[in-house]
């Protein structure tokens, strides 16, 4: 690697997470916190490091928030009048040239009880009646089945065809909610149910089979989410003088790792998972390819006022994007109020409208106004700001817009909002990850692509304070690489942090990668 190429990946590193913060997007916009179900919580893609699954890459795109596993007796399906889609876009131009399209349905089984001594037959108020398990599955008395479709092309103008099973199925099983322990007899009984709704699949104008996976996980992101939001309700500060060392030596009074610090520890979500060779999506680019996901719903909606499960409604008229998510938490702490919505249904062609949010980003004038008395007093010292002071915020616009040559950008620069991976980097072990990504010696996380043990709170909450105008180590030896100098950032070297330690150990070696989710029994 040249030295050109190493400055970038420094900069990439320090960078590209600098436009996210604190946690993903649950619920980050007015409108989409209306509609939970089409609500996306992360989105994650990153070649496959599963052992054997080298040509591979694994997207993911986790949806329905703040599951609580006890949420019966509906649980958390997907919506049946959306379109769940996952885009990429081969050669830079912001304009998707491949989109896996998911449509839901559901079904109720018709179980019925005889009642009474004339044995009138009655239908249960419950979505199951007994036991279910791997082959084994009577007891259920509701199903939830789906579709993919493959555009070539734009979404709405392209090519679609028909995504199919290995053994000629066009329709897949989501497996039902992990309610908990008396129906499903244990986790890992819960996990050989789940396993065998792992599908291989047939990709239109690709050689060689992918993979899908759709149903419930526990929610893999870690953060501080309710004292976060409770204007920062901790010091964001590494307590120790290395994370989980437990020596509060580090800065007085700050936060220190622990998982009781995680609001989502005991959340799960619905996952789509999908691992396609890395052939059927670099198209004639560079390799580097940009991703995001959206959802969408038809742009009329109709209540019946004689609902019935079949019928609650009558939708119609063109889809219209609710929902949208590439790097985490842009919408929730990068765009202003006013705006989430207008982000939420935005193209990626047109984030240029949004890039005052990144010249001058309000984040760190909110830290300032927070804790700048307190660094002031606890250090000493009598700073007028501690948020970086380089206006226009130049270091944030080539994270936001544009990716680095030689490390993600694609064959055309178009400015726009994705995850963008190169997918010519290999896939780093589990075992040997680091949770920093990039910015931890490991070019194949976060910002190239995002793995689910990638830990971007950390990351971004040190860059969004300054961390760049700071010298970033090149080779090993310090390196200013000249957005701004230390004086922009009075507390650029801070090991900020949220408390919520995350790393690949939270999840799985192996395809769909995400851990089965939590029970809903017993409490």
């Amino acid at each position: 690697m040249n030295k050109k190429t190493v400055i970038a990946t420094a900069v990439f590193a320090a960078l590209a997470s600098a436009t996210t913060a604190f946690a993903s997007s649950h619920r980050e916009a007015p409108n989409v916190a209306r509609f939970p179900t089409v609500d996306s919580t992360d989105f994650y893609i990153f070649n496959s490091y599963e052992p054997g699954r080298e040509d591979y890459v694994t997207i993911i795109a986790n949806y329905i928030p703040l599951q609580d596993s006890y949420g019966g007796p509906n649980y958390f399906a997907m919506d049946p009048a959306a379109v769940y889609a996952l885009h990429i876009d081969s050669d830079g131009d912001a304009v998707e040239d491949v989109t896996f399209e998911f449509r839901f349905n559901n079904q109720v089984g018709g179980v019925k009880l005889p009642v009474g001594p004339d044995g009138v037959e009655v239908s249960v108020p419950l979505k199951h009646v007994g036991p279910i398990a791997a082959g084994s599955n009577g007891a259920l008395n509701f199903s939830e089945t789906y579709t993919i479709d493959v555009v070539s092309g734009p979404q709405d103008s392209g090519t679609s065809s028909d995504v199919m099973g290995a053994n000629g199925e066009s329709e897949f099983v989501k497996p039902y909610a992990y309610v908990g322990e008396k129906t499903f007899g244990s986790t890992a009984d819960y996990a050989a149910y789940a396993d065998q709704y792992v599908y291989d699949v047939s990709i239109p104008n690709c050689s060689a089979p992918g993979r899908v996976f759709v149903g419930q996980r526990k929610d893999p992101f870690t953060v501080n989410l309710g004292e976060t939001f409770d204007l920062v309700n901790y010091v964001p500060v590494e307590g120790d003088s290395v994370p989980g060392a437990g020596d509060g030596a580090g800065f007085p009074g700050g936060i220190t790792q622990s998982t009781t610090n995680d609001d989502l520890n005991d959340k799960n979500v619905n996952t789509i998972a999908l691992e396609v060779p890395k052939s059927c999506l670099t198209g004639d680019g560079n390799g580097v390819i940009g991703a995001w996901t959206t959802a969408s719903l038809p742009q009329a909606r109709i209540l019946n006022p004689n609902a019935t499960f079949d019928k609650p409604e009558v939708n119609g008229g063109a889809l219209v994007q609710v929902s949208r998510l590439g790097s985490p938490l842009v919408n929730e702490l990068v765009i202003g109020i006013d705006d989430k919505d207008r982000f939420s249904s935005a193209h990626p062609s047109e984030d240029g409208q949004f890039a005052t949010y990144v010249t001058n980003p309000t984040l760190p004038i909110i830290l300032d106004l927070l804790f700048k008395d307190a660094v002031n007093a606890t250090l000493n010292t009598s700073f007028e700001t501690i948020a970086p002071t380089n206006y226009p915020r130049t270091d944030l616009v080539a994270a936001f817009l544009t990716g680095f040559a030689g490390v993600n950008q694609q064959a055309t620069v178009t400015p726009s909002e994705m995850l963008r991976l190169n997918t010519a980097i290999p896939a780093t072990p589990a075992d040997l990850q680091s949770n920093f990504g990039v910015a931890g010696n490991d070019l194949a996380g976060f910002p190239n692509g995002r793995r689910p043990g990638d830990d971007v709170v950390d990351i971004a909450l040190r860059v969004v304070m300054g961390a760049l105008c700071h010298d970033i180590p090149v080779n090993g030896q310090p390196t200013n690489l000249g957005f701004c100098t230390p004086a922009d950032a009075n507390v650029g070297f801070a090991p900020f942090t949220d408390g919520a330690p995350l790393d690949s150990s939270f999840v799985d070696t192996g395809f769909p990668y995400l851990v089965a989710p939590l029970a809903g029994s017993p409490q």
